[in-house]
This record gives C-alpha cells, structure tokens and sequence, in this order.
C-alpha cells in the first residue's frame, strides 16, 4: 500500500466527513440565520429562472442514478433481471440525459455570477466555490461517460468504486479496489469528496433543511399602496 493511495482512498473520505459533519455543527449552533439558500432572484430572474430549473432537475436525477449506481450492489441488479447492457444502457441514456441538463444549468449559473454586477456583488466566495466546484465535478463525471463510450472496453464502477464506496461507509475500505479505476473517474470521486468538505460553509445547506413549517403558516398579504 503506497501512502498516497491510502491517504486518498482510506484517510480522505473520513477526514472529509469530520469536517463535514463538525462543520455543520457549528454551523448550525452559529449561523442559523445565515442556513439559507440566499436566494438572489431580485437581482436577476431570467438567467436564475433557465439555470436553476435545469440544476435542480439534472442533479436530483444525478443523485438518483449515482445512489443507485454506487450504493446497490451489482448482485442485486442482476437478481431482479437486469443484465449489464440494459443497465449501461440505461446509465448511459438517462445519465447523459441528467448530466448534460446539470452542467447546463451550472454554466449559466456561473455565467450569471460573473457578468451581472448586482449578483456578482453580492456574491460570497462560498457561493463561488460552491458552484464552480459542482461544476467541475459534472465536466467529470460527464468526462467519465464519454470515456466509457469511446473506450474499448466498458469500465464498471459497479466493480470497484462502488464496492470500495460500500467499505468506507461501514468503516471497511479497501484501497486495492481503486488501483485500476481510469483516472478521470478517480477525479470525478475526489471532486465529489471534496464538496462535502465546504458544504457546511456553503448556501448548499439548505438542501437539509425542509420548510415543513410553511404548510400551516398563515398567508403573507400583500396590499398595493394607493
């Protein structure tokens, strides 16, 4: 075992989860006015409007397909009659699909942060480094599946990212598992670790938090002044 691989595939994912779990502590027990979405939408609406939707929708389907993808064994696809070509089929279409819409949305987003004045104003350097590192991480991941459609042989993270992604969470790793995972996967991961780390110091807090309290609050009115 080379320290750098077990500095990247054992001690990175828990030292990213003592950060992201301490930081949401203290977060939470300092901030709680600040846990917002801060939203900007009185700045600008149009480009917010496009961005946004097309964010929102790519990255719930990301979610759900990297869930799904990463966290159920293959063993239990197959079980239900699901063979590898219906799956990467699926994977590939549905992916692409979800993915393009997400990078989509961040590249206007970023635009957006950018070239307006008022948000770019009144923009934090979290809310920069939140949305540039998402960004990053879907020209990654969307890397990864072209790299899978070019190549020669198809990889299958379900063989190795997944399994090695099962260890970490029941505090098992094995580090051997990523050894011959291609590269751009490998910093496709590393990204995606590293966005746990400035979550808790981000608007991306708000992604925990449900406005349950809205459905018995009263109506806010709003009268035209004469």
């Amino acid at each position: 075992m080379t320290w750098g691989s077990q500095f990247l595939w054992v001690i990175y994912p828990y030292l990213i989860l003592v950060i992201f779990l301490v930081g949401l502590y203290y977060r939470y027990q300092t901030d709680q006015f600040g846990w917002t979405a801060k939203s900007s939408e009185i700045l600008e609406k149009k480009q917010l409007r496009v961005g946004s939707i097309l964010f929102h929708i790519g990255i719930m389907l990301v979610l759900v397909g990297h869930i799904g993808g990463i966290l159920i064994p293959k063993a239990w696809v197959s079980a239900l009659g699901v063979n590898d070509h219906m799956y990467h089929l699926m994977a590939m279409s549905i992916g692409s699909v979800a993915g393009l819409m997400t990078l989509v949305g961040c590249i206007i987003l970023v635009f957006r942060r950018l070239t307006n004045a008022r948000v770019r104003r009144t923009s934090s350097f979290g809310d920069m480094l939140s949305i540039i590192l998402l960004t990053l991480i879907v020209v990654a991941g969307m890397s990864a599946t072209l790299f899978n459609m070019r190549g020669s042989v198809e990889f299958d993270y379900r063989e190795t990212i997944g399994p090695w992604m099962r260890g970490v969470l029941v505090f098992r790793p094995d580090h051997t598992l990523m050894k011959e995972v291609p590269v751009i996967f490998k910093i496709h991961v590393i990204l995606g670790l590293s966005l746990f780390a400035v979550f808790p110091f981000t608007r991306l807090v708000h992604m925990l938090s449900m406005p349950i309290t809205y459905l018995k609050r009263s109506y806010v009115l709003y009268r035209k002044r004469r």
